[in-house]
């Protein structure tokens, strides 16, 4: 078991299986030493926990842990590729996208829920510029996704 994996089971987090793509795309790809993963929604066991507006049908807080399940499948991408996910050197950048009502302007905060997941997994090397951006819609109705971005050391 890896330093990341032990990490994640002291937590009592359980790395899942990579999310399946909705459409013509890879979960994740690597670029020299960098790995980019395609947006993550919050699927758990292949579906969504909820679906809506945040500020609207969905709180900004049951947001901000969709953001961490976001996070988490996002780590599971990263690992598909790396291998292993001791290979993280750090994250780079970190973008969510918040289906938002007309007038929340919360995004920050929920994105915060990957911020601090990644950073309570990785420590330091968790450490990310970020943007959170508000959207109308997105795919199956989510209320959150998140894509990030890491650097791997040599294997």
């Amino acid at each position: 078991m890896s330093a990341v994996e032990a990490r994640l089971a002291e937590l009592g987090i359980t790395l899942p299986e990579v999310v399946p793509p909705l459409a013509a795309y890879q979960p994740a790809v690597r670029s020299g030493a960098y790995v980019f993963t395609a947006g993550q929604l919050p699927m758990v066991d292949g579906a969504l926990p909820m679906s809506g507006k945040v500020g609207g049908e969905v709180t900004p807080e049951e947001a901000k842990e969709l953001a961490r399940i976001c996070a988490l499948n996002a780590l599971a991408a990263v690992k598909s590729v790396a291998g292993d996910l001791d290979r993280v050197a750090r994250v780079v950048k970190v973008v969510g996208f918040v289906a938002s009502a007309p007038d929340f302007t919360g995004q920050p905060a929920v994105l915060n829920g990957a911020s601090e997941l990644l950073g309570e997994v990785l420590g330091d090397k968790g450490v990310h510029a970020r943007s959170a951006v508000g959207v109308a819609v997105l795919p199956l109705d989510a209320p959150v996704e998140v894509e990030i971005q890491v650097e791997l050391t040599e294997s």
